[in-house]
């Protein structure tokens, strides 16, 4: 039997999903996470097929710079190969390839392989990206540092393999742009509070550091693109994170190229 409230929550998400009228829970402590990590949900919230900002890449030479490696999980000084990526938003992100790629047409096709993606993230998300760090290995892609991290390996294996590098892109830049204006913001401390949950076990181990990244990506598939995934993955977020949709969706953010208005 479907319950009242359930019954409700569904009219709420399909006549006012972003609505001051959403429901939201009353607990004494969290409840368990719907969902492990939110960049697994749904390969086809962002794919390949999606528009992308990225206009040309142009080589600049080698340089010395101090970039973050995980393999060492220090910072490293070295000469990368430099290249100017240039977007149709008029931002631009100075990638920096590892030396170890040898020359510089193989950096240059890794450089313009991720960054065709990085093209489909929203504005917004790529404001505060000044910098990418390619390095090969198996590691985990990180944000923050106004950078994004990749390691090729890993991303590979892990990501490609799955169809979410542009899912876990979309996370990282979330990181980088948008932690560091939300993350102190007394209304989302509260729309947390409210929420009494977490969309998934990686936020809730992680409340500072992972709980606006992992939950802006749910917010916005709901928002824009909510038939690439299932109408029950809909509900369980709405039901999840409502007080954090709203905080999202009131504030003022550009989504191109994604969505163009």
């Amino acid at each position: 039997m479907i319950s009242i409230r359930c019954i409700l929550i569904l009219v709420i998400f399909t006549k006012l999903l972003f609505s001051s009228k959403i429901i939201y829970q009353d607990c004494n402590e969290p409840l368990e996470p719907p969902y492990h990590g939110t960049i697994f949900l749904d390969p086809n919230i962002i794919t390949k097929f999606d528009k992308s900002s990225f206009e040309k890449i142009e080589y600049v030479g080698k340089e010395e710079r101090v970039m973050f490696d995980r393999r060492y999980d220090d910072w490293i000084t070295v000469v990368p190969f430099i290249f100017i990526a240039s977007f149709s938003d008029n931002l631009i992100i100075e990638v920096q390839v590892n030396p170890e790629f040898i020359t510089v047409k193989d950096a240059k096709n890794i450089a313009s392989k991720y960054c065709m993606p990085v093209g489909q993230l929203p504005t917004s998300l790529r404001l505060e990206v000044k910098t990418m760090w390619i390095h090969r290995g198996m590691k985990a892609f990180g944000g923050g540092n106004q950078n994004i991290l990749i390691h090729t390996d890993w991303s590979e294996m892990h990501y490609e393999d799955q169809g979410i590098l542009e899912e876990t892109l979309f996370h990282e830049a979330t990181h980088t742009s948008l932690d560091g204006l939300f993350s102190e913001d007394e209304n989302w401390i509260n729309a947390q509070e409210k929420d009494c949950n977490f969309i998934s076990t990686y936020a809730l181990e992680n409340p500072e550091r992972e709980d606006i990244a992992e939950s802006f990506l749910p917010f916005f598939v709901i928002k824009f693109f909510p038939n690439r995934i299932p109408a029950s993955m809909n509900k369980t977020i709405l039901e999840t994170i409502p007080a954090r949709i709203k905080y999202f969706d009131d504030k003022v953010l550009d989504y191109f190229p994604l969505i163009i208005e």
